[in-house]
């Protein structure tokens, strides 16, 4: 189903006005409502590709803010006329920069982002979505939108209620000003979202300043530079902020076919006997294998020993089981044609197991997102070796059904798993990075 717009086009008043506004609105016989009673999404929508590609007619307005197929092919065409890496994620920014330096005769387009409601998301019943949505513009001043909606009525949704939508858009200096409108628009007595919906290393200080203690945070650690989304994500954790990673929750389907591999009792053994784990992902954005890897190593008990990086792309570490022994990691980056829209998305898991008194009995466990990529790893000396091989099924979720995901089954509290597996990630890649940086020295 497609996303829906609001009830009305919606009305452009003062920011002063719409506290107010708002108060009238829910007070109209006609809505039948005083409002959904639930939560308040705030979205950062910079959405600069796709306001790229509008302006130099490359697809078609409106701006919706959503990935949609068209978006994504034509960035993947603009990858290849610019003669960027192939392995360029299709909305990696390195897209939107090239973009920026094409001169064409610039594009008119409406504009909806924040009126176009994901059915995801409203099925929900949020109070209120408020979106940031900054302009390419240099100088455009704030605009500040105020409209109603109501969810899309279906058997499985007989409880809806309506919310209302507002949107502030305008360049960067102007949303900043208009920040303080905020205050009266995230009701104390509902809880608030911020969904970080860009890259974690642009405009900072925004996103600090959004980013309050009591608010629960959406972000996606796959979008920026992996050392600052590391951090960033391991600084909220720690300080107890509610935090969620889109980049986490698409490891799901890979932690759960690990764990249901040595669930038989006849393997539950060989974790104990763990002495090589290979990662391989989709470019050079190391995040989400890191990740994979502090989740078993903290499982297991493993204690982070050393890091460091080979030609500067592949990370190697070491690992001590709890009996002493080495575990080796190496995590490879891979040159994929045609990646995922996500950076550094996984494409294969290699762990192999080693009694070191009966070395008969090794086990080599093969998880692959294609059959082809369990092929490549199934080369170096394995068939001597008992092969346990699955194919995970990648999901093909939109951003928007995994925000949803998180709004639904969240509370105001972080994953411990996540909560466990980040500090040993950011830890690893500080030592990476530390030596690299003395290296060069």
């Amino acid at each position: 189903m497609s996303p829906q717009l609001t009830l009305h086009t919606p009305l452009q008043i003062p920011p002063s006005e719409i506290p107010s506004y708002l108060k009238q609105l829910w007070s109209k016989e006609q809505l039948d409502s005083s409002g959904a009673t639930t939560f308040c999404l705030l979205v950062w929508q910079p959405a600069w590709i796709e306001q790229e590609l509008v302006r130099t007619g490359k697809i078609k307005g409106p701006i919706v803010g959503n990935q949609r197929r068209e978006l994504i092919e034509a960035a993947r065409t603009v990858v290849l006329d610019s003669d960027l890496p192939h392995c360029t994620p299709p909305l990696d920014k390195s897209v939107a920069t090239s973009l920026s330096t094409f001169i064409n005769k610039e594009q008119e387009a409406e504009d909806l982002r924040g009126q176009y409601v994901d059915v995801a998301i409203s099925a929900l019943n949020p109070r209120r979505l408020i979106t940031l949505a900054p302009t390419l513009k240099k100088g455009h001043p704030l605009e500040t939108l105020v409209a109603a909606y109501c969810p899309l009525l279906d058997e499985n949704n007989l409880n809806a209620a309506c919310g209302d939508v507002v949107v502030l858009r305008g360049d960067q200096q102007s949303l900043n000003k208009g920040l303080k409108i905020l205050k009266d628009l995230l009701p104390n007595e509902l809880p608030s979202w911020l969904w970080w919906n860009g890259n974690l290393d642009e405009a900072p200080e925004l996103l600090h300043q959004l980013a309050i203690p009591k608010r629960r945070l959406i972000i996606d650690t796959a979008l920026g530079e992996p050392i600052q989304c590391l951090e960033l994500l391991t600084s909220r954790i720690s300080s107890g902020q509610s935090i969620n990673d889109l980049n986490w929750l698409r490891l799901r389907n890979w932690r759960e076919t690990l764990a249901m591999v040595f669930d038989p009792p006849n393997r539950r053994d060989a974790l104990n006997h763990v002495i090589r784990l290979d990662i391989d992902i989709e470019g050079n954005h190391p995040v989400q294998g890191l990740l994979l890897a502090a989740w078993i190593a903290e499982r297991l008990n493993w204690e982070l020993k050393s890091a460091n990086s080979q030609n500067g792309e592949i990370i190697k570490a070491s690992f001590q089981r709890v009996d002493g022994e080495i575990v080796q990691l190496c995590l490879i980056p891979l040159p994929v044609g045609t990646p995922s829209i996500h950076p550094g998305q996984l494409v294969g898991i290699r762990l192999i197991c080693e009694p070191k008194k009966e070395p008969q009995k090794a086990t080599c466990v093969i998880l692959a997102s294609e059959s082809g990529e369990c092929m490549r790893l199934e080369a170096g000396g394995m068939a001597s070796m008992e092969l346990l091989e699955e194919v995970v099924p990648i999901q093909s979720n939109s951003v928007e059904m995994d925000v949803a995901r998180l709004l639904s089954s969240s509370r105001d509290s972080n994953s411990p798993l996540l909560s466990a597996a980040a500090p040993i990630a950011s830890k690893l890649l500080n030592l990476v990075l530390a030596e690299k940086e003395s290296f060069s020295n």
